[in-house]
């Protein structure tokens, strides 16, 4: 199965018109969040609209861009994970929106335990390995490739780190962090942070099963502007 992993659209319009024929290859679209650009969530719905008229199967979380009010845009449309477990093709799908506690600049900023409350599905029913699940997180979780700004500080989220220590998924997608795309282990888990879609900035992921088992077979780094 192979998904188109995307995040931080950030109003770019532009970027998409070049990526119809990517999107036609994809079997789904996994969207970390920010629809919107910085400091101008008016231009999230249009991105919204679409980034949605793309692609059948999305599944997508809002970023710190984005109003908290705007996950009822998604939901609208049946594309939010956000507090919800989906289903697709044998695989679970679920996802956590907004940012880590920052300066406040930007609207949704949470606490480490609201971001994790957003898995409430997977944690309330005890810790154990989820392999068929990929959790779609728009804040990175700490200590990975996927979380270092410029300084070379890691500033992801301790809590989602916990989460994916705990219930061991297959795959996990974030964004947020626009300098630090790439792609980490996590015990058996593959953390992957496509960098900003507005910069032409997308990944393959192609996962398979092999009998019982869900197995990430590759991660494919792609830019748009540079095909």
């Amino acid at each position: 199965m192979k998904f188109l992993v995307i995040s931080d659209l950030h109003g770019n319009l532009d970027v998409l018109d070049k990526m119809e024929a990517v999107f036609k290859e994809a079997d789904a679209v996994l969207f970390a969040g920010d629809f919107a650009k910085f400091g101008e969530s008016a231009t999230g719905l249009p991105a919204l609209e679409k980034l949605h008229a793309m692609h059948d199967s999305l599944f997508a979380v809002i970023g710190n861009c984005d109003e908290p009010s705007f996950l009822a845009e998604l939901e609208k449309r049946d594309i939010s994970v956000e507090k919800i477990l989906a289903s697709h093709d044998g695989l679970s799908i679920i996802g956590s929106g907004g940012g880590s506690k920052f300066s406040g600049a930007t609207p949704f900023e949470r606490t480490d335990e609201e971001l994790v409350s957003d898995l409430a599905l997977v944690t309330q029913q005890g810790e154990g390995e989820w392999n068929n699940l990929i959790a779609i997180m728009h804040n990175p979780p700490k200590d990975t490739d996927c979380d270092r700004v410029e300084s070379g500080a890691h500033v992801g989220s301790a809590g989602l780190r916990k989460f994916i220590e705990d219930y061991k998924p297959l795959a996990v997608v974030t964004g947020h962090i626009h300098e630090s795309a790439g792609s980490s282990k996590i015990g058996g888990t593959t953390v992957i942070n496509p960098g900003p879609l507005a910069d032409g900035n997308y990944v393959w992921l192609t996962v398979a099963r092999s009998g019982d088992r869900w197995e990430v077979k590759q991660v494919d780094f792609k830019n748009i502007e540079k095909a």
